[in-house]
């Protein structure tokens, strides 16, 4: 079994590659941004496929996806910390950076 950190740092690499070629391609008049939407929707729905609790009310690794709104609280927690580590968050043009 592959180390979970490679694992994880390989499907980060082959999406941001997948959006970079869709919106790159010579015939492609594609909207960064409904490049980006499409992988965003895609990703949410393996997401969600990836984390359907087993079906044992007692089982301790399901617990905070055994329900509709805990699942979406931990897609939520997932996104705040995506966020907030991408280096993309902040950028010098957002409206609240400070300028002298």
């Amino acid at each position: 079994m592959q180390n979970p950190e490679v694992t994880f740092q390989d499907a980060y690499a082959r999406t941001v590659d997948v959006g970079n070629t869709i919106a790159s391609e010579d015939e492609s008049d594609a909207d960064v941004w409904d490049v980006a939407d499409g992988m965003l929707a895609g990703a949410i729905q393996f997401w969600l496929y990836s984390r359907q609790p087993c079906g044992d009310p007692l089982c301790e690794d399901c617990i905070a996806l055994s329900t509709s709104a805990t699942r979406m609280a931990e897609l939520r927690k997932l996104i705040e910390h995506f966020t907030t580590e991408s280096d993309y968050f902040h950028t010098p043009l957002d409206q609240d950076v400070g300028r002298a």
